[in-house]
């Protein structure tokens, strides 16, 4: 972890030597960091630095690249910014405005234009222009101009829906209110970013104390606090400044490249960075980053790193869009910092699922501008590894796997004395065992819902904000219930009111509560017994069934009867069960036995039991699409010619179909290209209609 106020440390662990287990633990605390720190970065006010979120945001990202099943829709991935603040209007964005993936290393941009280049199918010998340009560490806005007059200025908020500051932007130099031109489109909206210039920083701050407020941490809090003004004429007075380098919503494009329409914008009267430049090849690319790199100190405006993006307009069309972010452009980010410190103690921390995670206190420490204080070892083998002993004093690095992250100790300074550090084998929440299964490296509790670590953390889990969102019974409420013996499961929590309305027992009653507070928390509960199939499913807190996977599963068997009696067969080995399952897309042999494992235990089918009778459990959404592939299973086999195969597949999802890897009864299309096998017989087999990639084409033409 990289905060002083943050309670739970992250892994410094390889991604690649994470357990689905591990994992699964892991994405859910990376998941509640990046939404505490996104709540606290709308408010102006982050306690991390952008390095250290972004080191969060990559290992949760690689840790879903390498366990697709565990993405959940509340996924750090699939989000874009901060919620918009209550105070502004709200403006519904005509186009998202999109975040960018991360690249930390020359071996990551060299594998994004490999990337770019499979997915186009481009040769060898094609040119791959790409524009680069620095990274300003400001905050995103949008300027919708009609016919060439300033409409609406706006946050970017979380990427859908931002905050409506035109008054605000109206004052910020490089923000024009009115642009002319023969080829200005009658709909144009220009975006940038709003920067604080650095040399009006420190009187800034010398001002803000003078009045008695809190200094702002870095130039970008700055700006994001001096555009959030309700006063206009304060934020006149700070003197902002605007770079322009893309565009949302417009009636035309005035180029076909991202270079000429920057150009334009330039032409129109925009601010843009002259340090923008096309380059081709990975060899011009590291250049322009070390070049920028070197003049990062003397540019008088704030950057992180160098963004790069495919020139062609045609080409960013053909690549589109996955989760949160373009395919057609990255972030190349600037290296980390490092910094030494005492190691205080270790302590053992037991979550949801049992596992034993020690956790370095360490003394309060500034790495490049993030107080940190805590940081994970993850495991037994870790400590051993790294031979950290209490007392120790330890170097941490911001880097791009985990922030911080131990490296190492510095061991002529370590105390005389120091013992190696004795992992538990009991767990420090129930005194039960603790053991370690062949083949794995996480410790974990047997004490199962015994362990009251356990039983808090999944019940919890059960009430968060994507599974079944009961406002009101937060993590202590839940922590004193059960420690008063209120409830146990989670189907008890839909029998509070009947056993805790009134009496002497009452929950209005209680320190802390009173009838009005009681109330709302009954009303919250009657309101959840109506549920959506794919929260259900995920707040049963199956192994590796994250959000994703939930809304798979749920989309795939319709209601909660067809889904329990499909995992009651899958539990029982049921050939045409476990194939059924098998053929949903992204759904592996990981999950099949995790949902077989779990309805095949007496005491999980006696909990879902009583939940199915005490809840309303919605079926599950049809698809919004009216495509003619709309809701259809779709197989991809053979060579496709005029396509990449993940670009047939990307935008046969788009269109609402779902596109399996095998074919069996339930399919409903296969597009077949040469070279095409086995599937073929099995499509005959079952009677499944066979077309080729032209037909397909054609059969999605206009849409």
């Amino acid at each position: 972890m990289a905060t002083k106020k943050t309670k739970q440390a992250v892994s410094d662990k390889s991604v690649d030597a994470l357990t689905e287990k591990d994992a699964k633990t892991e994405l859910t605390r990376l998941a509640l960091l990046l939404a505490k720190h996104d709540a606290l970065y709308a408010e102006a006010r982050p306690e991390i630095s952008d390095a250290d979120y972004d080191a969060l945001f990559q290992r949760s990202k690689a840790i879903e690249e390498r366990f697709p099943h565990l993405v959940g829709a509340d996924s750090p991935s699939l989000k874009v910014g901060a919620k918009a603040a209550e105070r502004f209007e709200k403006v519904r964005h005509a186009r998202p405005m999109l975040s960018l993936d991360n690249a930390f290393s020359e071996e990551d941009i060299a594998e994004f234009l490999a990337r770019i280049r499979r997915f186009l199918n481009l040769g060898a010998d094609e040119v791959l222009e790409i524009t680069a340009e620095p990274k300003i560490d400001g905050l995103s806005a949008s300027l919708r101009y009609e016919n060439g007059t300033l409409i609406v200025g706006a946050t970017r908020g979380d990427g859908t829906e931002g905050e409506n500051v035109t008054a605000n932007l109206k004052t910020v130099e490089g923000v024009p209110h009115d642009f002319k031109g023969k080829d200005a489109p009658a709909v144009f909206e220009v975006r940038g970013e709003v920067y604080f210039p650095a040399d009006r920083f420190g009187a800034l701050n010398e001002r803000q104390l003078a009045a008695g407020k809190e200094p702002y941490a870095n130039p970008r809090n700055a700006a994001a606090g001096s555009l959030r003004q309700l006063d206009a004429s304060i934020t006149a007075s700070r003197k902002l400044k605007f770079f322009a380098y893309a565009w949302g919503e417009t009636s035309s494009v005035p180029a076909d490249t991202q270079f000429g329409v920057v150009n334009k914008l330039a032409r129109w009267g925009f601010t843009t960075n002259p340090l923008m430049r096309v380059v081709a090849g990975l060899t011009e690319i590291m250049a322009y980053y070390r070049e920028v790199e070197g003049l990062r100190a003397d540019l008088g405006y704030d950057i992180d790193g160098v963004v790069y993006k495919v020139n062609r307009l045609d080409w960013q069309q053909r690549l589109g869009f996955v989760s949160r972010s373009p395919r057609w452009a990255i972030a190349h980010k600037f290296p980390a910092q490092k910094a030494t410190t005492e190691l205080l103690d270790i302590d053992i921390q037991v979550g949801r699922t049992g596992v034993l995670t020690p956790v370095a206190k360490l003394k309060p420490v500034t790495v490049g501008g993030v107080v940190v204080s805590n940081a994970t070892l993850h495991n037994a083998d870790e400590i051993e590894r790294k031979d950290v002993r209490i007392g120790d004093t330890v170097i941490l690095q911001r880097a791009g796997d985990v922030i911080p992250q131990i490296l190492g100790i510095v061991a002529e300074k370590r105390p005389k004395g120091t013992a190696k550090f004795a992992f538990p084998t009991v767990c420090p929440a129930c005194g039960s065992h603790a053991v370690r299964e062949e083949g794995e490296v996480a410790t974990r509790c047997t004490g199962g819902l015994v362990c009251p670590a356990q039983r808090s953390e999944r019940i919890k889990h059960f009430v968060s904000r994507n599974a079944f969102d009961i406002e009101g019974l937060g993590a202590k409420h839940i922590d004193a219930f059960l420690a008063d013996g209120m409830i146990e499961t989670p189907a008890d929590i839909f029998h509070l009111e009947e056993r805790y309305g009134s009496g002497e027992k009452a929950i209005a009653a209680r320190e802390g509560w009173g009838p009005q507070s009681a109330g709302k928390l009954f009303e919250a509960i009657t309101a959840r017994r109506k549920i959506a199939l794919p929260r259900f499913i995920y707040a049963l807190g199956i192994r590796h069934v994250g959000e994703t996977t939930a809304k798979q599963l749920a989309r795939a068997y319709g209601t909660a009867e067809a889904f329990v009696a499909g995992m009651k067969a899958v539990a029982a080995k049921d050939e045409a069960a476990v194939a059924e399952l098998d053929a949903i897309d992204q759904i592996g042999d990981t999950v099949a036995e995790a949902v077989g494992d779990f309805f095949a235990e007496e005491h999980n089918l006696e909990q879902v039991g009583r939940l199915l009778r005490l809840l309303d459990i919605e079926e599950a959404e049809k698809p919004a699409s009216e495509s003619p592939v709309a809701g259809k299973t779709v197989v991809f086999t053979g060579s496709l010619e005029k396509m990449t195969r993940n670009e047939a597949k990307a935008r046969a999802e788009s269109l609402g179909a779902k596109v399996s890897g095998s074919v069996s009864a339930k399919t409903d299309l296969v597009v077949a290209g040469p070279g095409a096998g086995s599937k073929l017989k099995e499509a005959e087999k079952h009677g499944v209609q066979v077309i080729d990639e032209d037909a397909w084409l054609k059969l999605i033409e206009g849409l």
